[in-house]
């Protein structure tokens, strides 16, 4: 279920809650779908958009909430002024740390076969940012 408001300040809030599994990420992926046409996303906005999130819902689905149908994952969307994008993701789970997480570009890390979402999303969003206990994730995009 999707929510939004408008402001006059030229600033919409959009509300996104997800249900603890994989296939949610259609819901999303719907979603930004939606965002990309209203805002006239770029080819390579809709594509960092659409990585990053759903790097953080999977994240959020399978590591933070443990799929754990009674928890769900918040997407929170300010919009601001049409040029800036700032997404807040946060899980239900007891968060972790996001400072001591492996370099999946090390040597010994090549071969994993997972490990990389939260480095590709440092690469790809402007800013990301954590809050203290790593349950919840704040990225934000130039549009």
């Amino acid at each position: 279920m999707i929510n939004q408001k408008e402001y006059s300040d030229n600033t919409s809030l959009y509300t996104l809650q997800l249900a603890s599994k994989i296939d949610s990420i259609t819901l999303l992926e719907n979603f930004i779908d939606e965002l990309s046409a209203k805002y006239n996303f770029s080819d390579e906005v809709y594509a960092n958009v659409l990585t990053c999130l759903s790097e953080a819902i999977i994240n959020a689905v399978l590591h933070g909430n443990d799929q754990n149908p009674e928890k769900k994952v918040y997407i929170n969307l300010e919009v601001i002024e049409n040029k800036r994008l700032v997404f807040t993701v946060t899980d239900e789970g007891n968060g972790f740390d996001f400072n001591n997480i492996p370099d999946p570009t090390a040597p010994e890390n090549l071969e994993n076969l997972s490990g990389r979402g939260i480095f590709i999303i440092k690469k790809l969003a402007d800013q990301c940012i954590f809050n203290s206990k790593g349950n919840e994730l704040e990225l934000h995009f130039k549009v």
